[in-house]
């Protein structure tokens, strides 16, 4: 039932593509950086493959399309000789968007092939700030290049600054903006120091990612860095571990969704045979019929599009909420607030942890810059601006609604001003407008990699895609419906996933992949990021998860 190695692989073209080929037999000054491994990887390539990139071949494609955000050449958030590097979007992010739903059979595998002396060119420019490379990292082995399909997709990698800064803004500036009152009111004052250190922590696992794909060629994913790390079951964990919290999101939105709609029509309900819907029921069946269709469209491309307003909805928002605290004076009450709450502390380490769950986007982000080397100054820029819009609504949502936050903060909104109502219908907007390509989007990574396991014949097959999609979709009904609690859910994801993801795995890779050719400060400071993670996940999981179930009952 599975597929040919040739039918599975998946092939993005570039125009570096060429770049390689035609500079592989230059001398490009690195050979003597690599000789002394020239001999094993000879014998390594003469050997049987074990090292194969299985599944899921997609998250490449898909990932680029939940992530890339359109934007003009952002030139002010850089250096003025920055402007050289600005491509025009329209020439750069529109070709890497032009991707099918279903994958195609490829003759070109999802990794190219790619030696020592034929390094890309724009992975040369980090070189400087890498520890030495050695043959410790599980070597993704090389392919036989066939010939191209009529149907291979181009990839231009020409992301400017700004532009990169906005896409990793887009990626850590979500729903968890709406949350970050409640993890102070869980956490009490001294749980924002959570906040900073999550935010530092999650920068610097962000660098190690990026030492990770410069370790050797053809990296280009997380999933990708789990199989140079660990092998293909390396690649297995990780991948499942990412479209898990993919689809944990998706259960967010639909309870976000369900929330503020409910909020707004209370006594919205449905009378079936005596079976009544009352409002949150109503609107979580209703959004998810109106999401429906959009998962089923064959080219998402215009989707990314529209998800970006995302971005300007959480600025609106924030900005709607500072106007009535400040300016039509509701009040404050800091004199209920509580410095720190031992009792609900670890509710709060899963929701600041939520905030910085951007790492399964930034290899793609990084990959698809012209200039590399700018890297760290774009998560920098995206951390920077993230956390201090994070830190801004936390202290001023938990300031003017104190021990009565809710899980939303455009919950506490009150209803009679206007711009609270702007504030609630942006929200709504977003989730009928916004939410439902976000949603689509969200999901396409886990739907993909499901109609991989097809045969052939099936992942061609269009009512098969539609099964597979409106499968996902009434499933994640059903747990949004099961547990509806906003704050609790997005806890539990912070804790469980969102520390495997940004914390954990990160250091654990770079640990594997560039074993012995660490500095004893890295190491160390990766041993301590690990015992942080897991135990901010062990105590958040288990707190998030006693709270639901208690909720249940």
């Amino acid at each position: 039932m599975r597929n040919s190695e040739s039918e599975q692989a998946f092939y993005i073209e570039s125009d570096e593509d060429v770049d390689v080929d035609s500079v592989g037999g230059e001398d490009d000054g690195n050979e003597s950086e690599f000789s002394n491994d020239s001999d094993d990887n000879a014998q390594r390539q003469s050997k049987p493959n074990s090292l194969n990139p299985s599944w899921p071949q997609s998250y490449r494609q898909s990932i680029d399309l939940y992530s890339s955000v359109p934007s003009p050449s952002l030139n002010f958030l850089g250096t003025p000789t920055l402007s050289r590097l600005g491509s025009s979007f329209l020439s750069s992010s529109l070709t890497r968007r032009h991707t099918p739903e279903i994958l195609p059979s490829l003759s070109k595998p999802f990794l190219p092939q790619t030696t020592d002396n034929q390094q890309p060119q724009e992975r040369r420019s980090s070189h400087s700030l890498l520890p030495p490379r050695g043959s410790s990292a599980k070597k993704l082995p090389p392919y036989q290049k066939s010939s191209k399909a009529s149907h291979e997709l181009p990839l231009s990698r020409q992301s400017s600054y700004g532009q990169s800064v906005l896409n990793g803004v887009n990626v850590l500036c979500g729903v968890g903006i709406l949350s970050t009152p409640y993890a102070v009111k869980e956490g009490g004052w001294s749980g924002l120091l959570l906040l900073f250190v999550f935010g530092v922590l999650s920068f610097y696992t962000g660098i190690l990612l990026r030492y990770c794909l410069d370790s050797q060629p053809g990296l280009d994913t997380y999933p990708d860095i789990g199989q140079a790390a660990f092998g293909t079951t390396g690649r297995l964990i990780i991948s499942i571990i990412l479209y898990v919290e993919l689809y944990a999101c998706c259960v967010e939105y639909v309870i976000l969704e369900s929330d503020n709609l409910s909020s707004l029509f209370p006594n919205v309900h449905l009378n079936l045979g005596g079976f009544i819907l009352d409002a949150q029921y109503l609107f979580a069946i209703i959004i998810t019929l109106l999401v429906l269709p959009t998962t089923w469209l064959r080219d998402m491309s215009i989707l990314s599009y529209i998800s970006a307003g995302g971005v300007i909805a959480s600025i609106l928002v924030a900005v709607c909420l500072f106007w009535v605290g400040l300016v039509d004076n509701v009040g404050f009450q800091i004199e209920t607030t509580k410095v720190f709450n031992l009792s609900s502390f670890p509710v709060a380490i899963g929701l600041y942890g939520y905030c910085y769950s951007g790492h399964a986007i930034f290899p793609n982000i990084y990959t698809s810059m012209a200039n590399r080397s700018q890297f760290p100054m774009v998560l920098l820029a995206s951390f920077g601006i993230c956390g201090v819009l994070y830190a801004s609504v936390a202290v001023m949502g938990y300031s003017m609604f104190g021990e009565s936050t809710e899980s939303q903060f455009t919950l506490n909104l009150p209803k009679n001003l206007i711009v609270s109502n702007i504030a609630v219908w942006t929200t709504v907007i977003n989730c009928i407008s916004l939410t439902r390509p976000t949603y689509a989007l969200t999901m396409s990574p886990v739907a993909m990699s499901l109609e991989e396991l097809l045969p052939s014949n099936g992942s061609k097959s269009r009512l098969y895609s539609i099964l597979i999609r409106t499968g996902l979709v009434l499933s994640i009904l059903v747990v949004a419906l099961s547990i509806p609690f906003f704050g609790l859910v997005m806890s539990l994801i912070g804790s469980l996933l969102t520390m495997l993801v940004t914390l954990i795995l990160p250091c654990v890779c770079f640990l594997s992949i560039l074993k012995g050719k660490i500095t004893r400060f890295q190491g160390s400071l990766c041993a301590l990021i690990i015992v942080v993670g897991i135990i901010s996940s062990v105590i958040g999981t288990y707190t998030s998860m006693k709270e639901i179930i208690q909720q249940l009952s």
